[in-house]
């Protein structure tokens, strides 16, 4: 798990050193829209553009936050990020036998559930949710680069980029190397048979397969082909619950965003995600069958 996941927190947190670097906070806050709406819908819809799964997207979207994105666009792109981009709705494409049916599926009800959260997020939390509030540090990076006047040269902000891209990865990399641990531990000492003999109704095999989502804590690139493997035993509609509870919540990025944000924000973050994924699956199980 952690040599499947490094190479996407390497590709995130480059990302996030370059936003640090080259995106200036004026530039975010001009193409943001004001609407709180259009802002989440905008936030769920630029994960399209960004080829992260979950163990990159958090230090990207605390960068994103950082720099003037509204706290709900962020968390809708944070949420949607690892299950629209091209990469996985493609990999679910080959995964269930180069059938469109589970990729709409998928990126539907992520969009819906990541909509959902987000807007009760932007409701409920007035103020930014971090352990360390770190636009102090972003904007002395801010004035380092123009002292004198004078923009730094591209030579010194692909040094900033380098020396940024460091730091996150450290940061964030204990995180990932501790929960790939107890997620293996999970795998091994947990058997998948004491989980599926309990999807015998709609209900109880999503919260199943939620909750085989959040132990094995696959990367959202291969989770696909994991859950094309359980179309025998479950219905459409917890398939779906397993496709999009895992790439937003898992044991690796839980303890990332631990790191990142106050306790109270993360479980309420995992038990809004955890109502309308359920609630979801429940809609796709009675609509697809």
């Amino acid at each position: 798990m952690v040599m499947e996941a490094i190479p996407f927190v390497l590709v995130g947190v480059l990302i996030s050193g370059f936003i640090q670097a080259f995106v200036k906070d004026n530039w975010i806050a001009r193409i943001m829209p004001k609407n709180r709406v259009l802002a989440i819908l905008f936030g769920c819809g630029i994960g399209m553009f960004f080829p992260s799964c979950e163990c990159g997207i958090v230090p990207i979207t605390k960068r994103l936050i950082n720099k003037g994105m509204p706290l709900h666009a962020g968390i809708a792109f944070m949420l949607t990020g690892p299950i629209i981009n091209p990469i996985v709705l493609f990999s679910t494409y080959i995964a269930f036998g180069n059938d469109w049916e589970m990729v709409g599926i998928r990126a539907g009800l992520a969009v819906a559930v990541a909509f959902c959260v987000a807007l009760i997020v932007s409701l409920t939390f007035k103020e930014l949710p971090f352990r360390v509030q770190d636009g102090q540090a972003a904007a002395g990076t801010e004035q380092v680069s123009v002292r004198k006047g004078r923009p730094a040269s591209i030579g010194k902000k692909m040094y900033e980029v380098i020396v940024h891209a460091i730091e996150e990865f450290f940061s964030v990399g204990k995180y990932l190397v501790f929960g790939a641990f107890l997620a293996a531990c999970m795998q091994t000492f947990v058997p998948t048979s004491y989980l599926l003999h309990l999807g015998s109704n709609p209900v109880t095999s999503s919260l199943v397969m939620i909750a085989l989502a959040f132990l094995i804590s696959l990367c959202s690139e291969a989770d696909a082909f994991i859950a094309a493997s359980f179309r025998s035993t479950f219905t459409v509609g917890s398939l779906s619950a397993f496709l999009v509870f895992g790439p937003m919540i898992d044991i690796k990025n839980t303890l990332m965003l631990l790191g990142t944000y106050r306790s109270k924000f993360v479980f309420v973050l995992i038990a809004l995600v955890t109502v309308f994924t359920l609630a979801g699956s429940l809609i796709v199980g009675r609509i697809f069958g």
